[in-house]
């Protein structure tokens, strides 16, 4: 008889065992960023090493973008189940009724870093003085998606702004060596390309958008619709994940950014710390995530910014906030405070 229990209570951890393994199974997370392994893709590469994502089931990678319009229909297209790109592009892409309803679940840019960058040999020092002048902007650049309502916003007559179609590996050393004005882009990451292009930090001038009159929001992080409903708990898993890399990268970016020199051994640590802590100081950690909890959207504001886009894009289909963010994913307060 013994030998017949010792075989039945065999049987019976090896049924237990089978879910099991299925359950703790990982869920493949594939993560686009909007651009290059810089400074301030530092939070989800922390996550990883950290293990953050591993903690909650997931097995994630992550890869580089190519701007902000090109990662939103990477996630709409399925290409890719989650995206960090910038909301003003997903908003209008919602404007189609036959695109995929793409939603946002983490605001990571409070203060976007959408910026008029250009320097003091141009004369420019307020919006206004953009009239007559040369402005480069890349077709995809998420900042030049923003140009018509800082321009509306601040009465520029764009008659009178000539804009020279650009790409981006040639948008600062047009502007250091002269061939454009002005140009559109991050601030943290032009300024530091034209450091590259031999200009010095007293001759760089930065307008940033959000400061004159845009009140949009930045980047965030968005998911396919298809993968969020088949996989909700990967999707909160993921943003809880996120947020606490977020955390890590605030606490001590000297740490961290050793994530990202893993990644990308030929960027100078000391550049994509410093730009790291630009991004942080001043669109990661604003008054407003101070006092919310990272992550989380004022949906007053999330309208008006619509509206604000509306002023100089022709929706057909004008989407609302509830249609553009998703706050379900995210976790309770207490657990997204700034530390």
């Amino acid at each position: 008889m013994s030998r017949f229990f010792t075989l039945l209570a065999a049987m019976a951890g090896l049924l237990l065992a089978t879910p099991v393994a299925a359950q703790t199974s990982p869920t493949k997370v594939k993560f686009t960023l909007d651009w290059k392994f810089e400074g301030p893709a530092t939070p989800y590469l922390v996550a990883l090493d950290k293990g953050f994502y591993k903690d909650e089931g997931l097995d994630v990678t992550v890869d580089p973008g190519n701007g902000s319009v090109d990662s939103v229909n990477r996630v709409a297209s399925g290409t890719y189940d989650l995206a960090f790109a910038d909301i003003s592009a997903l908003i209008k892409f919602r404007d189609n009724k036959d695109n995929a309803p793409v939603r946002a679940v983490l605001m990571v840019y409070d203060s976007p870093p959408n910026s008029i960058i250009t320097l003091k040999k141009s004369g420019i020092t307020k919006p206004k003085d953009l009239e007559g002048k040369i402005l480069g902007a890349p077709a995809t650049d998420a900042s030049y998606s923003v140009w018509p309502i800082f321009a509306k916003a601040n009465g520029i007559d764009v008659s009178k702004v000539k804009i020279e179609n650009i790409g981006f590996p040639v948008r600062e050393p047009m502007l250091a060596q002269g061939k454009v004005d002005a140009v559109t882009g991050f601030w943290f990451s032009s300024f530091f390309n034209l450091k590259a292009n031999g200009v010095a930090d007293e001759d760089i001038v930065v307008l940033m958008m959000r400061e004159l009159g845009v009140e949009v929001y930045g980047n965030a992080v968005m998911v396919n619709p298809a993968f969020a409903q088949a996989n909700p708990k990967a999707v909160a898993g993921f943003v809880r994940a996120t947020i606490k890399g977020l955390q890590e990268t605030i606490k001590n970016p000297e740490a961290a950014i050793k994530s990202l020199i893993a990644r990308n051994q030929i960027v100078a640590e000391a550049t994509e710390l410093q730009r790291l802590k630009m991004a942080l100081d001043r669109n990661i950690v604003t008054d407003e995530v101070k006092a919310n909890g990272i992550g989380a959207v004022d949906t007053a504001r999330l309208g008006r910014s619509i509206d604000q886009i509306a002023l100089t894009f022709d929706f057909k289909a004008k989407p609302k906030s509830d249609d553009i963010f998703d706050a379900q994913y995210l976790p309770a307060k207490e657990a997204r405070q700034v530390k």
